[in-house]
Order: C-alpha cells, then sequence, then structure tokens
C-alpha cells in the first residue's frame, strides 16, 4: 500500500504543475509491485520513510460541512471512473441519479473513502484536476486566502498533501468561527428585538396611562354626582321613613279591625263545614246504596245476556248453521220467476272451507276466537321466504285482522327449532310455539278445548286431522287458503 504515499511525497512544484491522473498512478502501482527483490526493497523503504507523518494515525474528525462536501465532490466524481477502478460496494452508487447519489450513497461512499486508499488516491486525482487551480494549490499543500475554508479542507482530504490535517483543522475552526458569528448575530437580532418590542411596549403603557388618567377624572366627577345623588337619596329615605311609621299604626289599627272579622269568619266557615261533612256523609251513603243496587243489576243483566249468547251458540252450532247469504226472497226468485237481462240460471256456488267470505262472516260472530296453524299457513302461502319471513309476515296480517275486527287471535307454530328473529307480537295477537316433543296440532287442539261451548271458535289449517279434530269440539274449521286470501285483500 505505497501508492498512496507516494502520491502525498511529490515535490510541491512538480504538483502545481501537473497532477497526475488516476491511470497513471495505476501504473505507478503496478510498476512498483513487479520490480525486482533488490529494487523493490529499496523503494519500500522510502516509502516508509515517506508516510511516517500519516502510518497508524487515526481519521480526523471532520466537520459536518466538510464531510458533505467531500461525499458530493467523490459523488460527482464516481461515474466518469472506469467500470473496474470502482469498487463493487460502490458500483450500484455509480448508477443513481446525480441528484440522489450524495444522499442515498453518501454512508458508502464515506466508508470506502476511509477504508481504501487506493480508491480515495483515484477520486482525489480526478477531483483535484476538475477543480482547476484551486485543486492544484491545494494539492501543493497551499491555502488560497480568498477559497472557501470548506472546500478546501474536502480536496485536502481526499488529495492528503503534506499539511492536509492542518488544513481540515483550520476548516474546522472556520466553520466553528461561522457558526459562533452567526450565533452572536442572531443574539444581536433578539436583542433588537426584544428593545423594539420594550420600546413598543412602553408606548403602549403610555397610552394606557393616559387613559387611566383620563378614566381617573371622569370616575372623580361621578363620584361627585353619586355622592350628589346620596344626600338626595337620604333625605328622601327619612321622608320614607316618616310615612312608613304613620301607614305602619294605621295598618296595626286596620290589622285588630281585620282580626275581629276574620274570627267571625273562621266561627261561620266552621258551622258551615258541619254541616258540609253532614251532608257528603248523606250523600255518600246514598251513593254506595245505589252502586250497590246498580252492581247487583249489571250482573244479573250480564248472566242473562251471557246465558243467552251461549244459547245461541249452542243451537248455531248443533243445528249446523252457517251465516245466511240469501234472503227467503231470492230463493223464491230463483226457482220461479225469471230476472230481467240473466242469460241462464246457474246454481248459487256453496261456500266452502277456503271462501275468504265465510270466514269473514264467522270473524263477525260475537266474541270470536280465531286460532291458526302458523306454518300449515304460510308454507302454503309463501313457502319461498325463510321461516323467520315467514313468521313477521304471517303475525303483522294478523295484527291486521284483530285491529279490524276486534277478535282474539291466536297463531300457533312448531317449536322444534330454535326461534330467532321474532318481532313483537301486535295488539290483540298471541303468539306461541309448541313445547320440545309436542307439535302444534296437538297444541291447537288443547286450545279449542279449553274454551267454552258455545263461544265460536275458527281454526285455520289445511291439515284435514286438525280439521277433524277441532269440529268434534264444536269448533268452525277454515282452511288455509281462506286466510291467504283474506290477508290478499287486506
Amino acid at each position: 500500500m505505497s501508492a498512496p504515499h507516494e502520491f502525498h511525497d511529490r515535490p510541491s512544484e512538480e504538483a502545481a504543475v501537473s497532477v497526475p491522473g488516476p491511470d497513471d498512478q495505476v501504473r505507478a502501482a503496478a510498476v512498483d509491485g513487479g520490480a525486482d527483490a533488490g529494487q523493490g526493497g529499496d523503494d519500500g523503504a522510502d516509502h516508509g520513510e515517506a508516510g511516517t507523518d500519516d502510518a497508524g494515525a487515526p481519521e480526523p474528525v471532520l466537520p459536518e460541512p466538510v464531510r458533505q462536501r467531500i461525499t458530493a465532490l467523490t459523488a460527482a466524481a464516481l461515474p466518469g471512473m472506469p467500470a473496474d477502478e470502482i469498487p463493487v460496494a460502490l458500483r450500484r452508487v455509480a448508477r443513481f441519479a446525480p441528484n440522489r447519489r450524495a444522499r442515498l450513497g453518501g454512508a458508502a461512499l464515506a466508508a470506502q473513502l476511509t477504508a481504501d486508499p487506493l480508491f480515495r488516491q483515484r477520486i482525489g486525482g480526478r477531483v483535484v484536476t476538475e477543480t482547476g487551480d484551486l485543486g492544484a494549490a491545494v494539492a501543493a499543500g497551499m491555502a488560497p486566502a480568498a477559497a472557501d475554508p470548506v472546500e478546501v479542507a474536502a480536496l485536502a482530504y481526499l488529495a492528503r498533501p503534506s499539511g492536509w490535517r492542518e488544513l481540515i483543522e483550520a476548516a474546522g475552526e472556520s466553520v466553528r468561527a461561522e457558526a459562533d458569528s452567526a450565533a452572536v448575530v442572531g443574539q444581536i437580532r433578539e436583542a433588537e428585538q426584544r428593545a423594539a418590542r420594550a420600546e413598543h411596549d412602553r408606548a403602549v403603557a403610555k397610552v394606557e396611562a393616559d387613559k387611566l388618567r383620563d378614566e381617573l377624572a371622569r370616575v372623580r366627577e361621578e363620584l361627585g354626582q353619586l355622592r350628589e345623588e346620596a344626600r338626595t337619596t337620604a333625605r328622601a329615605l327619612r321622608e320614607s321613613q316618616t310615612a312608613h311609621k304613620r301607614a305602619s299604626d294605621l295598618l296595626a289599627t286596620e290589622k285588630g279591625r281585620a282580626a275581629k272579622v276574620a274570627a267571625d269568619h273562621d266561627a261561620e266557615v266552621r258551622r258551615l263545614r258541619t254541616r258540609l261533612a253532614e251532608a257528603e256523609a248523606a250523600a255518600a251513603s246514598g251513593k254506595q246504596s245505589a252502586k250497590d243496587a246498580r252492581a247487583a243489576d249489571d250482573a244479573r243483566l250480564w248472566l242473562l245476556l251471557e246465558t243467552i249468547g251461549q244459547a245461541a251458540s249452542g243451537l248455531r252450532r248443533e243445528l249446523a248453521l252457517g251465516p245466511a247469504d240469501k234472503l227467503p226472497a231470492d230463493f223464491v226468485a230463483d226457482t220461479s220467476a225469471e230476472r230481467p237481462g240473466a242469460q241462464e240460471r246457474s246454481r248459487p256456488r256453496a261456500q266452502d272451507t277456503d271462501d275468504p267470505g265465510r270466514l269473514d262472516q264467522l270473524l263477525a260472530l260475537p266474541r270470536a276466537h280465531l286460532i291458526v296453524d302458523g306454518y300449515n299457513v304460510t308454507k302454503r302461502g309463501f313457502a319461498e321466504m325463510s321461516l323467520e319471513q315467514q313468521r313477521k309476515r304471517l303475525i303483522t296480517g294478523l295484527g291486521g285482522i284483530a285491529a279490524q275486527t276486534g277478535d282474539e287471535v291466536t297463531v300457533v307454530f312448531d317449536g322444534a327449532e330454535r326461534v330467532h328473529g321474532l318481532p313483537p307480537a301486535p295488539r290483540g295477537v298471541r303468539v306461541l310455539f309448541s313445547r320440545k316433543g309436542d307439535t302444534a296440532d296437538e297444541l291447537i287442539r288443547q286450545l279449542v278445548r279449553a274454551e267454552p261451548a258455545g263461544r265460536p271458535l275458527v281454526v285455520i289449517s289445511s291439515d284435514r286431522e286438525v280439521a277433524d279434530g277441532v269440529r268434534r269440539h264444536g269448533a268452525y274449521p277454515m282452511g288455509a287458503d281462506s286466510l291467504l286470501r283474506r290477508l290478499a285483500r287486506s
């Protein structure tokens, strides 16, 4: 590694005239390496003596501006080097864009300059050549007085002339001096700003003092007015106190007279209250007697009406009479007369278990109870929906029927699966689920058997077994289609 020291030990006059290029340095290193053993030993001794200044000495601590300038100079000179002279670690950095090379590859460039003297020597030769007279002067160990100390320190670090460490230290001192000068300038500027603010505050304080003086004069004037008003108010107060004393005397006299009148009035009120209590007691006794008599009459009337209603319902059930949709005159007209404009005689359609008209007639009976086989209706009417949507749609429709007719409505579902998303039941609608192990059909039969004899019961189910079972207990079975048509009509 004698080549870097050979670059620093050349005479200053030769360095000022011509700076060796990177190719000359490589060839010189090759010639040194290929010389015979005897000659090589002598050269090695000479180079060892020339490099005693830097051998074993640590790298100097570079001021930040100098370090940045060295990185910038190295990044600018790197692409111009032959590819075989660029270290492997920096070949990728050499391909960076110029504005990104120093910023992104600065750490790698600094590390390579520190660890590779040959690379530093090649870069130094190129940089010295490119900087012209300034580079030649720095390579000769001189620092022009007008030159930027940071630029001089960066060139000295790369070229390593005699006394290059002193040049870097001088640049560091210059940078520190500039920083101290900037700090002093900043302190002076801050002091001037504080002085300006103090002057401004003094002017403001003077204006405020003038305002306070004017305000004090105004307050004194108002104080004089208030004192005059206080004297006037004191005179008025004394006069009002005198008037108040006279009024108090008159008030005491009137209070005595009013107390006598109030005593007489209280005596009269007590006498009237006694008479009122006696009258209220007599009225309460008569009202209770009338209430008891009316309650007994209402109970007898309700029992009579309930007996008549149950008797009529039992008779209708025994005779299996449905609501008549034709009057007697209609039968005579159909069998023994011709109606004007009639095309042909047709037999009237009987109301079957799926006729919504018959369902309306049954729901019109007094105190009717509508019992619905839930899934039997929903799976027949809207099986394409989910069970949750089926239940919601049916319960909502039954709420409308309950609101229109005022009848009691009960809908029964099988409870085998877990129920989710059940909406709150509308007013007048009872929603039931069979217990585990039971079916909705059995629960419907239990509801029918629990009703008193004679009450109109309408069971909606297309299940024949359910219809036959409830018919035996006096209920009216209707098909699911009758309810679906009734809901569609609503």
